[in-house]
């Protein structure tokens, strides 16, 4: 078996361009991650009482997710609520 020395600029070389194969990997799949508010961040953003925001989620106003006994809130609904598109 042959033998080949790698030099410090091949192993340079080959860390650029496993970063960049890496980074194009991350960038096509990589969706923004959602930013999820609770109830407390909801109602002061909206500057609401804790009954307003239930019966905003009672008429469907405000989409939420449950887990356990928290409730969470799409920072993007909500600005969407806010600028009203």
């Amino acid at each position: 078996m042959a033998a080949e020395i790698i030099t410090k600029e091949d192993l340079a070389e080959f860390e650029t361009r496993l970063l960049e194969t890496i980074r194009k990997m991350l960038g096509n799949t990589a969706e923004q991650p959602r930013k999820w508010l609770r109830s407390a961040q909801v109602r002061k953003l909206l500057n609401i009482s804790p009954n307003t925001l239930t019966s905003l989620r009672i008429h469907g106003i405000i989409k939420f997710t449950r887990v356990g006994g928290i409730m969470y809130y799409n920072q993007d609904d909500i600005n969407k609520m806010l600028t009203g598109k």
